[in-house]
């Protein structure tokens, strides 16, 4: 006996088994998004300023750097993640779905990298202008 039903049957229609993991990605996304978002308002809060040498000087010591490289990286994902579920859920027509998955990887992934070479720039001795 099958739980599927006759017209998924016939059509192979069913579950693609890819929601748990993205499911499970997005929790785990956000779990680690809550320590890192802390950290991060917490550090530029005890800058006590916000000007660009305290700013530079914050991202030259390699814990900061590595903890705002990894924040980078962990938003981007889980920001993606997001997005494409809403896409899945909401845009209907085949190629836009696809073109609209396809650009917002682009999008993040180029964010993402943008964000990684500020820091890694800053981070080695060569602020940017």
């Amino acid at each position: 006996m099958s739980l599927r039903s006759p017209l998924g049957t016939v059509l192979g229609l069913g579950s693609a088994r890819d929601g748990v993991g993205h499911w499970w990605m997005l929790r785990a996304s956000s779990v680690a998004l809550v320590p890192l978002m802390l950290w991060f308002v917490l550090a530029l809060v005890s800058l006590g300023t916000i000007e660009h040498a305290a700013i530079i000087t914050f991202l030259r010591q390699p814990l900061n750097s590595l903890l705002t490289i990894l924040l980078v990286l962990v938003a981007a994902h889980h920001s993606h993640l997001g997005l494409s579920v809403i896409i899945e859920d909401y845009v209907h027509a085949p190629m836009a779905k696809i073109g609209s998955l396809l650009a917002s990887r682009f999008v993040h992934v180029v964010g993402a990298a943008a964000g990684i070479y500020a820091v890694l720039r800053i981070a080695f001795g060569n602020p940017i202008p």
